[in-house]
């Protein structure tokens, strides 16, 4: 909880050196990595499908804001609403398959609501949500600006990121990982295995649709790009190259990912054959991810440091440290 303190304290600071609508768009999308490791890394279920939530909670808060002009923050929270009882249909179909029998169920209820955002009508088709306003925040705070948006978007990803940590802490996380280690045995003890993990989906499809209808705010936009499937493959992406079943690991795969995107545009289609090469040389180098393997090094060098004698050897027996 240190090493959050310490984070946000250096992201209340950051907009003074970065450009804030590049670190919104970080915090987005770190809040997505998040929210799918919730499920992958502490569950053990590999979701094909979550842009769906992602997206389609993008769509209900530009429209809820720009339509229906509903404040912010109202839309927001219907986006995450949204989400949530997508998340618990979609869970109730997938959830009693295992392996990639649900990844594959997951990949396809995504590719539906692909469809369905592509022939509705209030969602814009191929045009998308253009131009959404950034009402007041509760009516008081003007929010046109990029630098005072970004401690709204700081704020919201502090809340989310929380969430998931008091989760993972809880006894329910407790018997999430007890779940993704041994499910057997967990049924055995008598937990009701598909009921946690029908919950962990719900509440991880609520939290990645919160980032999604963020997002929209962010950009004044919700397109089709953010419920296609390379949108799904990109948060994989994130999570195991920031480290799998980690808490800060998707943050930090988040943002090296977001920052290739923006940072080598220039090279086009190309950015796609980097990202690639960068993902195969962090399953071949860095199997826990960058941040597991940080973890790794530090808890090897403490086992090391507690394994070394206090005092001297002499003659093959350790003197005592005076």
């Amino acid at each position: 909880m240190q090493v959050f303190v310490a984070a946000l304290l250096l992201g209340m600071l950051a907009p003074l050196a970065i450009y804030p609508l590049f670190l919104m768009n970080v915090l987005c999308f770190a809040l997505f990595a998040c929210a799918f490791n919730l499920l992958i890394g502490y569950v053990g279920l590999l979701s094909f499908g979550h842009a769906m939530f992602f997206g389609f909670a993008a769509y209900i808060a530009g429209h809820a804001v720009k339509v229906w002009g509903w404040p912010t923050e109202v839309g927001i929270l219907a986006g995450t609403a949204v989400a949530a009882v997508m998340g618990l249909v979609a869970g109730i179909i997938a959830i009693r398959r295992q392996g990639i029998y649900f990844a594959m169920v997951t990949l396809a209820l995504a590719q539906m609501v692909f469809f369905f955002c592509l022939q509705a009508k209030f969602t814009g088709g191929e045009d998308g949500i253009q131009a959404i306003p950034r009402h007041p925040l509760f009516g008081v705070l003007e929010i046109t600006n990029d630098f005072i948006f970004y401690y709204v978007v700081l704020a919201v990803f502090a809340i989310g990121f929380l969430i998931i940590y008091r989760t993972i802490h809880s006894p329910f996380g407790q018997v999430l990982k007890a779940i993704r280690e041994n499910e057997a045995r967990a049924i055995s003890l008598g937990y009701a295995v598909d009921r946690f993990k029908l919950i962990a989906f719900v509440l991880s499809a609520a939290l990645a649709g919160l980032a999604g209808a963020t997002k929209a705010l962010v950009f004044q936009l919700a397109s089709l790009t953010d419920v296609t499937w390379q949108m799904s493959g990109e948060v994989v992406l994130m999570t195991l190259v920031g480290g799998m079943g980690t808490v800060f690991g998707p943050i930090v795969g988040a943002g090296i990912i977001v920052a290739m995107q923006n940072y080598l545009s220039g090279f086009g289609e190309w950015v796609l054959v980097i990202q690639g090469a960068i993902f195969v040389v962090t399953v071949l180098l860095f199997r826990r991810g960058i941040v597991g393997e940080i973890i790794a090094l530090a808890s090897r060098g403490r086992t090391a440091g507690a394994a070394k004698p206090e005092g001297p050897v002499v003659q093959g027996e350790v003197k005592p440290a005076e």
